[in-house]
């Protein structure tokens, strides 16, 4: 379980940048020992982030008018709302609906699913938003900070 939680703070704390005017696309993926089943147990909850991503404080889950909502505390006191718009068995995606990053249309998803070798797993963040504000290089700098 340490070395499944290592991988997934290397995951957050890695990003590969592609920028197209101002969107920017970050997509990431791991490998990690475990089976998807066993794997999605441990960070398939919304709130499960706090567990295992180092900037995150603490985390609280509302419902609001049928949707999904977590609320992220950062180690700096910031707080993030995120909007839970899709879940499956192996897979959730959201939407930060508002916070101190510099952001707008952020959606992202983060899925758990087979490698190719055996009792392992690939788990995929992938993320799609425009700079808000900032230019790219500062925008880098500003999510960095949550490693």
């Amino acid at each position: 379980m340490r070395v499944f939680k290592l991988t997934l703070v290397a995951l957050a704390a890695t990003f590969a940048w592609t920028a197209a005017a101002e969107a920017i696309e970050v997509k990431k993926r791991r490998e990690a020992p475990g089976k998807p089943a066993e794997v999605w147990a441990v960070v398939g909850d919304f709130c499960a982030i706090k567990d295992w991503h180092p900037a995150v404080a603490e985390c609280e889950q509302i419902e609001e008018g049928g949707d999904t909502f977590r609320i992220l505390t950062l180690g700096d006191g910031g707080k993030i709302k995120e909007k839970l718009t899709d879940s499956d068995d192996t897979s959730y995606s959201y939407e930060i609906i508002e916070g101190p990053l510099p952001v707008k249309n952020y959606k992202a998803t983060l899925e758990v699913g087979e490698d190719d070798e055996p009792d392992r797993v690939e788990i995929e963040w992938e993320a799609e938003f425009d700079a808000d504000g900032v230019e790219d290089a500062e925008h880098e700098d500003h999510l960095r900070h949550l490693q």
